[in-house]
């Protein structure tokens, strides 16, 4: 089964149409998120490392410019229809949270949240829609998504080049060892992120409570 689909993977990477592919999935990835660009870039990138091939600057540039040229695509929806797309949300829900904590992180750090919201799960697609719902200048989106995009291809990159560095002999170890650093990463980060929120949370009561204790 592994031989199967090692050699599955490696007719991917071999063919000259993996670039392409590869722009598309990581536009795609921006206002559809259920495509894993970021999966394909860690196994070109462990395939890179391993074998030679495909090209890793090749790699970088074709994940970059394919999510720098879906935030766009995304943001316009955003500044055409961000209204009607925020009112289908249901209530409630996780995409809800990831919207409303992306909201706070755009009120706080202004166009900052196009780059940090790229490693939170779900968190591109309401950055890019979002800044593009509340009318932010495109051209301060722009200079903001280029570092976003950039930063985003050379970090998924980075983390199959290790994964196939380490295992030469076996890619597949080597994207699993990819794939296992960037869920590792995300769930670090959210944990992070749940520890600090329930903190807040609890500061906030007992702040009331001390409120409510003093004299009216």
């Amino acid at each position: 089964m592994s031989d199967a689909i090692l050699r599955a993977v490696e007719g991917l990477v071999s063919s000259p149409w993996v670039y392409l592919a590869l722009f598309g999935l990581a536009a795609l990835d921006a206002f559809f998120p259920v495509v894993p660009s970021e999966t394909l870039v860690i196994t070109l990138a462990v395939f890179s490392a391993a074998e030679g091939r495909p090209d890793p600057v090749l790699i970088v540039l074709a994940a970059a410019l394919g999510a720098l040229s879906g935030d766009h695509i995304s943001y316009a929806i955003g500044r055409k229809a961000g209204g009607r797309v925020f009112t289908r949300v249901r209530p409630g829900s996780r995409t809800e949270r990831v919207y409303r904590r992306v909201g706070r992180i755009l009120d706080e750090r202004g166009g900052l949240v196009i780059v940090v919201a790229r490693y939170i799960p779900g968190g591109r697609t309401a950055a890019t829609l979002s800044t593009g719902a509340t009318g932010y200048p495109r051209r301060s989106f722009t200079r903001f998504d280029i570092v976003a995009a950039v930063t985003w291809a050379l970090y998924s990159a980075g983390l199959g080049f290790l994964g196939g560095a380490a295992f030469r002999d076996d890619p597949l170890k080597g994207l699993a060892l990819g794939l296992g650093l960037a869920l590792a990463i995300t769930a670090g980060h959210e944990t992070v992120y749940a520890v600090r929120r329930r903190r807040r949370g609890r500061n906030g009561r007992n702040g009331r409570d001390r409120g409510g204790a003093g004299p009216p």
